[in-house]
C-alpha cells in the first residue's frame, strides 16, 4: 500500500487535456472524403449507439462493427492505421502539458480517464500526456464507479479532480465529498450545455481553460476547507 499523499490531483482527457471535439470533427472530415457522407453517417450512428451502451466512444469497436456490415470494403485497414496514427499532440490544448508538470511539482498527479483499452492509451501515449505524468494513467470504463480502487492505488486525504463533464465531477463529489475540489474547465461539448448545468451543482472551481491553473495558487487549489467550495470562484 503506498504512502498517503496530503493531496492528489486527478486530470481527464478529453476535452481537458486534449480537444476531442477537433479529433471527431477530423475523423467526420477522413470519413466523408474516403468513403462518402453515407458511410461516414453510418459509423457515426454506430458510434453513438456504443455511447449509450458503454458510456464512452469506442471508435475501434465501432469501426469493428461497421466492418461486419461492410465485410468487403478493404479501405477500412487504412481506416485503423489513420485512427491509431492520428497526432494526438496536435490538439493538445495550450499550455496543457506545462499545467500537468506543475501539477506534478506540487502533488501526484495521475491521468483518470475512461475509454476503450486501446485507443484511449494511445491518446495518452502519442500526445505526451502520458511520459508527462511518469505512466500514473488510470483508465476505466466507468471511472466514476471506480474511486475504491485509485484510493487503493493512490490514496490521499484530499483528491483535486480536473475534468469537463459537469456529471463526472458531481458523481465523485456524491461519493468523495469535502475529500475532493472539483475543478471544472469550460471547453468541449459540455461548455455551454444548458442542461448539464440544469442538472448538476456547478464545480467548486470553474476556469475558462486547462492553461489558467498554470498560474493558479495551487495550495489554495488543493485547500480541503468548507470555504473552497461555498465561493465557486472563478478567476478571469
Amino acid at each position: 500500500m503506498p504512502d498517503k499523499s496530503p493531496v492528489v490531483f486527478l486530470v481527464d482527457i478529453d476535452n481537458t487535456l486534449l480537444d476531442n471535439d477537433r479529433i471527431q470533427a477530423d475523423i467526420k472530415d477522413y470519413l466523408e472524403r474516403e468513403f462518402g457522407t453515407g458511410p461516414r453517417d453510418r459509423y457515426w450512428a454506430i458510434l453513438e449507439r456504443l455511447f449509450d451502451t458503454l458510456g464512452y466512444r469506442d471508435y475501434l469497436g465501432a469501426l469493428q462493427q461497421y466492418r461486419v456490415e461492410n465485410p468487403h470494403e478493404v479501405k477500412l485497414l487504412a481506416l485503423s492505421f489513420w485512427l491509431v496514427d492520428y497526432p494526438f499532440a496536435k490538439v493538445l490544448y495550450p499550455g496543457a502539458l506545462e499545467v500537468l508538470k506543475r501539477l506534478r511539482s506540487h502533488a501526484p498527479t495521475v491521468i483518470l480517464s475512461d475509454g476503450d483499452v486501446v485507443f484511449q492509451p494511445r491518446k495518452a501515449q502519442q500526445s505526451g500526456i502520458w511520459d508527462t505524468v511518469d505512466g500514473h494513467v488510470l483508465i476505466y470504463i466507468h471511472k466514476e464507479q471506480e474511486l475504491e480502487d485509485v484510493e487503493r492505488r493512490y490514496p490521499a486525504e484530499h483528491y483535486v479532480l480536473i475534468d469537463d463533464k459537469p456529471r463526472i465531477l458531481t458523481a465523485v463529489k456524491k461519493i468523495w465529498g469535502s475529500r475532493v475540489t472539483t475543478v471544472f474547465p469550460k471547453q468541449g461539448m459540455y461548455a455551454h450545455d444548458p442542461e448539464a448545468f440544469a442538472s448538476n451543482p456547478p464545480a467548486d472551481l470553474t476556469v475558462e481553460r486547462i492553461g489558467d491553473l498554470f498560474d493558479f495558487d495551487l495550495n489554495r487549489l488543493a485547500d480541503q476547507s468548507a470555504d473552497m467550495a461555498s465561493k465557486r470562484t472563478s478567476p478571469s
